[in-house]
């Protein structure tokens, strides 16, 4: 082996619960996990690494952000503080339109070097894959540079990015909604081909796009062979949670709104919902997802930051999961799991998650006693090491 990690104790994440293995020893090959297990049965390893009884979860994964943007929207933030509610500064002119406009004035590079510090936060706390969404373009040229950015990601830092094309994330000045949604859909071949799109999301809502119109962005993302995500019931109910379900949907993220044919069709499709309380908080929102309904139904639940920068400037997946705890009553396993093995079924990755032989060696090292530490501390961050494909 390449290396071997002894003295830990591992939250595999695999199967129910945290899959925990006190006194146990992890070993990688070639940037894969080719051991888990008691250290009593390890193999013998060119580098053996000490964790003095710290715990091994896999690599944490924010499966939902808007990470690459230019400038900030801390104007809104005060309008908000004085009674103005989010549909109203979208409706002035405002909200993501007002980042589009950002984002059309800022090339390439300024949009990496923009980012890099948010991505830098985000990695301090364990995260070892992050999902990146376009979105703040609306043109083919501005969407692609967004997608770009993200993929330069990858390379200025040791982490894995997924990127997720949002072209329907909002009408862009001036145009009509039907028409804006046709150029959605023709942009969608060319960024494929380019390879610079892992999935097709939407932001289907009352200031956003009809159930109509995102089924024709669905459609022709299957026909580019690319899954689906979609923004979803987070200020009405649009059911749209349900279309994306029937039509085979990764993910529906938000869910504030959602009703019980929306977790029926997202039990039997197998969607993930990834809840964001960082925008829940922010927004101050008041009505919650439906998480009995969802526990009941067994649909797997993810957790996310949203960073973005209107409706959830956080950069931080620890806290993320603080606050699905104290918000939504999110137990401890449950929040561990939304950042590692449910966040890896949001992306459609197999290959992250658990802690299992096989998969990418992803590993987040803490200095805790019991893993509840990672969910109930408030701005403390316990990291010892990150790991990312086997270093």
């Amino acid at each position: 082996m390449d290396r071997l990690w002894i003295n830990a104790r591992l939250a595999t994440m695999a199967g129910d619960g945290l899959g925990a293995i006190e006194d146990g020893a992890i070993a990688c090959r070639d940037g894969r996990i080719t051991y888990v297990g008691p250290r009593a049965d390890a193999p013998t390893a060119s580098e053996l690494i000490d964790c003095e009884g710290g715990w091994i979860t896999p690599g944490l994964i924010d499966c939902h952000t808007h990470l690459v943007h230019a400038g900030d929207r801390a104007h809104e933030f005060e309008l908000r503080l004085k009674g103005a509610s989010y549909e109203d500064i979208a409706r002035a002119g405002g909200g993501i339109l007002s980042t589009v406009a950002a984002v059309r004035a800022a090339d390439e590079n300024a949009l990496v070097a923009a980012t890099l510090p948010r991505l830098d936060a985000l990695l301090a706390e364990g995260v070892t894959t992050v999902e990146v969404k376009s979105g703040y373009g609306l043109t083919l040229a501005d969407e692609a540079k967004m997608l770009r950015a993200a993929r330069r990601l990858g390379v200025e830092r040791t982490v894995s990015v997924a990127t997720t094309f949002l072209g329907a994330h909002a009408v862009p000045p001036g145009a009509d909604a039907d028409a804006y949604i046709d150029a959605v859909c023709a942009m969608i071949a060319p960024l494929a081909a380019e390879g610079l799109v892992d999935a097709v999301d939407a932001f289907c809502e009352g200031i956003g796009f009809t159930p109509t119109q995102t089924a024709r962005v669905f459609a022709a993302a299957r026909a580019a062979g690319l899954p689906i995500k979609l923004h979803a019931e987070q200020l009405s109910n649009l059911h749209g949670a349900e279309m994306a379900a029937k039509a085979g949907a990764l993910s529906a993220d938000h869910l504030e709104h959602l009703d019980d044919a929306g977790v029926a069709a997202m039990a039997d499709a197998g969607t993930v919902a990834v809840l964001l309380p960082g925008a829940f908080y922010f927004i101050r929102e008041t009505k919650l997802p439906p998480i009995e309904m969802l526990r009941a139904a067994g649909v797997p639940i993810a957790i996310a930051t949203d960073c973005n920068p209107g409706t959830s400037p956080l950069t931080s997946i620890l806290l993320a999961m603080n606050m699905a705890a104290t918000l939504f009553r999110l137990t401890v396993d449950e929040c561990l799991a939304g950042v590692t093995r449910e966040a890896a079924r949001a992306l459609g990755r197999e290959d992250i998650g658990t802690l299992e032989v096989g998969k990418s060696c992803d590993l987040a090292i803490w200095n805790v006693e019991r893993p509840a530490e990672l969910v109930y501390r408030i701005g403390y961050n316990p990291l010892r090491a990150r790991v990312w494909r086997g270093r």
